[in-house]
């Protein structure tokens, strides 16, 4: 079953049943309702074939700051889609320690400038392709800053180490309508990183 708009009554109190048994829905004190979806919260949205993930092919030597000239991930929702996207998770792994100190951000621009050259994946695996074009450089609207990430692992000199890698849930806190996007921001050139998006569409 997908998610609807649905108002549900809860009958205050928790209660024990034997397995099988129907029973009124139950709330908290706070008149939270005691709802447990089964699977994970993007399950639904895996099933049924709206859940999309890409990453970087290639490490990245990324831009300096809100720059028109931008290198990173970023995904756009082209204008005319007929979609929204839900940013649900971002993830990224630091390969190289640099000297010096850096903030990693999610930045929204237009989707002028935007090619699709690199293909999302479907977490359905075999379901439907995804309608936005993620890029990992391109001629872009000046970005805008929305969210501050993590601060960037440096040191005494550009070397390899272990990698510093973060999974970040956005929690469908970014939605991109039509004509938008959102890329990677690091405010000094960080070298040989990997970013990964994923979100979920559906229709306007």
């Amino acid at each position: 079953m997908d998610w609807k708009n649905i108002l549900l009554y809860a009958r205050g109190g928790t209660r024990e049943t034997a397995k099988g048994t129907m029973t009124e829905l139950a709330s908290d004190p706070l008149d939270g309702s005691l709802l447990v979806q089964q699977g994970g919260k993007l399950r639904a949205a895996a099933l049924a074939g709206r859940l999309f993930t890409a990453c970087n092919t290639a490490i990245v030597t990324t831009t300096v700051g809100a720059t028109t000239t931008w290198a990173g991930l970023g995904v756009a929702n082209p204008t005319g889609s007929g979609i929204k996207i839900i940013m649900h998770e971002f993830n990224f792994a630091q390969w190289l320690i640099n000297t010096g100190e850096g903030i990693l951000a999610l930045a929204t621009t237009t989707d002028s400038g935007f090619a699709a050259a690199i293909t999302p994946r479907n977490r359905a695996f075999g379901g439907p392709p995804s309608k936005a074009y993620v890029d990992d450089g391109a001629t872009v609207v000046a970005p805008v800053v929305e969210q501050y990430i993590a601060g960037l692992t440096h040191g005494a000199a550009d070397v390899d180490g272990v990698p510093a890698i973060l999974r970040v849930d956005l929690h469908g806190s970014l939605v991109l309508l039509p004509g938008r996007s959102v890329v990677t921001y690091t405010d000094i050139a960080q070298l040989k990183c990997s970013y990964e998006f994923m979100w979920e569409e559906i229709p306007l």
